[in-house]
């Protein structure tokens, strides 16, 4: 995938799940993950790596908040694999920040 094509996917996301968090807000949504990374779609300039993780990050908050709102337990594996996923694309330094 071009890294225009992957940032236009990684606003796309961030639009779903700007819309799922206003919907469940009453719910107690909070999947910080995401603003950790420092990394919006409209930071062009950030590499294609990083827009990678942001893509499977945003995809796995997604995820989780479906699931935490049906009770869905095949959105949760999903979740889980999309945060896999996720962290193959992240440095050693944002490892430690996740597991934290």
């Amino acid at each position: 995938m071009q890294k225009d094509e992957l940032i236009q996917l990684h606003t796309f996301l961030y639009q779903i799940r700007s819309q799922l968090e206003q919907i469940c807000e009453h719910n107690g949504c909070d999947h910080a993950s995401y603003e950790k990374l420092e990394i919006t779609p409209y930071q062009i300039h950030k590499s294609k790596r990083e827009h990678k993780l942001a893509v499977f990050t945003l995809s796995k908050d997604i995820a989780e908040i479906l699931s935490d709102n049906n009770g869905d337990p095949g959105l949760e594996k999903i979740a889980n694999r999309l945060d896999q996923m996720a962290i193959r694309f992240m440095t050693e330094k944002e490892k430690v920040t996740h597991r934290s």
